[in-house]
């Protein structure tokens, strides 16, 4: 059964607001403070282009896979007590990865972060829900991605200043201190809260841990041994049938850790498709872009990151507006929208982008694109989480998140295939030959996750009607 008081005092509000948001920004900036330091990471490590992605795949791997496991376990033994269990786990890993001396012992490290990461993500949306009212939620996570935004945009300025004025390394050891501090304050401030299920889905969770480590081990393996490759047929097809098996326990699991019937919900299937695709986009453009300003138009690391500030920054100020416009107007025009200028912003990118482009040339489509990934953010994830019971919040941030994270896994490896079809790091112009195509298919992706944010309800959900699903289920027993 579900723990469900009034809603929480202001302070205890503000602190869930800050202490998610810094969480996610932590999550958020563990993913992008690495691409800026890829080429020295080759150069120090003599890491090759697969070396190169399994340090940011192999977050993401283990995040995808884990984070559906980390929101039941939050839900079973508490939220608060596993957001602060993740925080530790994270902080140990980044400390790890910073004292790590070769490529091995750093993806080693990077899978241990992921791990951690896997609780604290979903959680973070899930304490907002239970903290805040459904009419009031969007303003929250748009406050929640603002601060996420946050670590996007500062994770390839702190990384390029990080590596170039001291070492790689540091890039990893700025997370401890933050982690040291959060975890007393989130065992201290942010209030204790459960979900309804009294027993963990053991084997569902072995189950879609297993199927979503093969769905994203092979696209993170396919630029090495070819997408028609045993090793990735072979795990594609594994993935899907331990998926297919779960879907098939959960439909008669006693405490099912994922309710099949809200796939039937248009507005939880359809954000969610959405929100898979856009991050398809963002992070194989990410991929390119944050090489492209390096090797390809021969910046510096710090002055690479400066220059996507203003593509990663905008999430600070333009999250918290689509979110409480959001709330007003309904989700799924700025998903629309967002989605959209997402696709236009990278399609200029790469129609512009050229050996020895100007950095003025691609200013504007940067920040086109930017302002449609920030509209996105807080309203896909307003969409999930207000599509479901209150209770199961964390189950919805769950999906949400997972599905963000293997379309991370995906987007790395499709950029990478593209770029390794039509161009190579011999030179600035070789590498712009691969850069290009890689970008247009990540705003062909952007465009499509358009296409599906249209089948998203036109109207926000009655902010009552979780409630009421809530009590009638909880009254039959269900």
């Amino acid at each position: 059964m579900a723990v469900t008081t009034k809603t929480p005092p202001r302070d205890v509000r503000a602190w869930t607001v800050a202490l998610a948001g810094i969480g996610s920004l932590l999550c958020a900036l563990d993913v992008v403070v690495v691409s800026t330091a890829l080429p020295t990471l080759q150069a120090d490590l003599g890491a090759n282009l697969s070396d190169l992605e399994w340090t940011i795949n192999a977050y993401n791997l283990a995040l995808a896979c884990l984070i559906l496991t980390g929101a039941a376990l939050g839900d079973r033994f508490g939220r608060r007590r596993m957001f602060a269990a993740g925080i530790a786990v994270f902080t140990a890993a980044s400390a790890a990865a910073a004292l790590s001396d070769g490529v091995g012992q750093l993806i080693v490290a990077r899978v241990v972060q992921g791990a951690g990461a896997a609780v604290v993500l979903p959680l973070t949306l899930t304490l907002i829900a239970e903290a805040f009212p459904a009419e009031k939620r969007g303003v929250a996570i748009g406050l929640w991605g603002g601060i996420g935004g946050l670590g996007v945009a500062a994770g390839p300025v702190l990384g390029g200043a990080v590596t170039e004025g001291l070492s790689w390394e540091w890039i990893f050891w700025i997370n401890v201190p933050l982690g040291v501090v959060m975890i007393p304050l989130a065992l201290l401030k942010l209030r204790e809260s459960r979900g309804p299920r009294p027993q963990l889905d053991l084997t569902g969770q072995v189950l879609v841990a297993s199927g979503l480590l093969g769905l994203t081990w092979a696209p993170a393996r396919a630029p090495v041994v070819g997408w028609g490759s045993a090793e990735v047929l072979g795990a594609l097809v594994c993935g899907v049938a331990l998926l297919a098996a779960f879907l098939r326990w959960e439909g008669r699991a006693r405490y099912p850790m994922l309710p099949l019937h809200y796939f039937r919900n248009r507005g939880f299937s359809a954000a969610n498709g959405a929100v898979f695709l856009q991050f398809v986009s963002l992070l194989g453009s990410l991929f390119l872009i944050s090489q492209l300003f390096q090797l390809g138009l021969g910046n510096s690391p710090l002055d690479a990151g400066l220059r996507i500030l203003v593509w990663t920054a905008t999430p600070l100020f333009v999250a918290p507006l689509a979110g409480a416009l959001g709330d007003r107007y309904g989700n799924r025009p700025f998903m629309i929208a967002g989605m959209a200028l997402q696709a236009v912003g990278l399609g200029l990118l790469a129609a512009l982008t050229e050996p020895g482009v100007g950095y003025g040339t691609l200013v504007v489509p940067l920040i086109v694109a930017g302002v449609g990934i920030s509209m996105v953010f807080p309203t896909a994830a307003n969409a999930v989480t207000s599509a479901v019971p209150a209770a199961d919040a964390g189950v919805a941030a769950a999906v949400n998140n997972a599905l963000r994270e293997l379309g991370a896994v995906f987007g790395v490896a499709v950029a990478a295939l593209v770029f390794a079809r039509n161009g190579s790091y011999a030179s600035p112009s070789s590498f712009v030959d691969g850069a290009v195509p890689g970008l247009w298919v990540t705003a062909a992706v952007a465009a499509a996750g358009a296409g599906v944010a249209l089948f998203v309800p036109r109207k926000r959900p009655d902010p009552g009607a979780s409630e009421v699903d809530r009590t009638v289920r909880e009254a039959v027993g269900a």
